[in-house]
């Protein structure tokens, strides 16, 4: 996968040089280049931004250098023989980012980011790109940030760990928190590791049975104990056929009930036990 990133901070990026991304770069797997926006400025305040039509406060960031900018990253990525650009564009107003839309952009061959800064990038580029290559405007949350760097790392994390050989084991993101298939609403359970005991705490006998069977069980509950717990709403949205007989006796020693539409509401007054 080949990576752009064009930002008026590079050196917000630094952590792409180190962890799995880095190391998945140093393999040659993840292609990253990370460009100053103020290189395809021409005055010589290298000025990005300039005060919003209709008036208001804040700055909204000029057409100009990101268009100049846009064109020599794909034109050098179409020399370099990448083909397939997407372009994504973090922003608070985008559709949410999930598991789902990582793995789909993991499939990708070429991402080209574009975080903006200060009330965000002139509409028209956005709309003048979207005629070319596929858009994605995303949200990492609903909050705002000071710029979208931040988000450019995140998503990024979280695509990369999903390309072929950066992980050292390629089942290790199949029973992650929201991954697709039988986690795809659930969040990841507790885990554990050596000692056996630490501080008077043990971990739970059927981890040391060796049976499979039971431990994918006791697995699976706990990924819908804590999923009640936290996260109610995503219990709420599954359809009831995506729980089989074992899945809806824990769910139903937590509180929830089948409704007639399928899908699943908490009993008022239910207790966790």
């Amino acid at each position: 996968m080949r990576l752009d990133v064009v930002t008026i901070f590079p050196e917000y990026l630094e952590p792409l040089n180190v962890s799995l991304v880095g190391k998945a770069r140093a393999r040659g797997q993840l292609d990253v280049h990370v460009h100053d926006l103020r290189r395809w400025t021409y005055d010589r305040h290298n000025t990005v931004d300039d005060t919003p039509y209709g008036g208001g406060p804040g700055m909204v960031m000029k057409t100009e250098p990101w268009g100049d900018a846009l064109d020599d990253v794909l034109a050098s990525g179409y020399e370099g023989g990448s083909h397939g650009p997407a372009l994504v564009v973090p922003t608070p107003s985008g559709r949410p980012f999930t598991q789902e839309l990582a793995v789909e952009l993991s499939r990708r061959p070429w991402l080209v980011f574009i975080p903006a800064r200060y009330e965000g990038i002139d509409r028209r580029v956005i709309d003048e790109y979207a005629t070319r290559i596929p858009v994605y405007e995303v949200s990492i949350g609903d909050y705002v940030l000071a710029g979208g760097e931040a988000a450019v790392l995140v998503v990024t994390e979280a695509v990369a760990r999903l390309l072929p050989g950066v992980l050292g084991n390629a089942e290790s993101h199949r029973d992650d928190s929201f991954a697709p298939g039988a986690m795809a609403n659930l969040l990841e359970g507790p885990v554990y590791t050596k000692p056996p005991e630490w501080r008077g705490r043990g971990i739970p006998d059927v981890l040391l049975s060796g049976h499979h069977g039971r431990i994918a069980r006791w697995r699976r509950d706990e990924a819908l104990r804590r999923t009640a717990r936290n996260r109610p709403d995503l219990i709420e949205r599954c359809e009831a056929s995506a729980f089989d007989k074992k899945d809806r006796e824990t769910l139903s020693l937590l509180g929830w009930a089948p409704e007639p539409g399928g899908r699943f509401w908490r009993r008022p007054q239910a207790v966790e036990e």
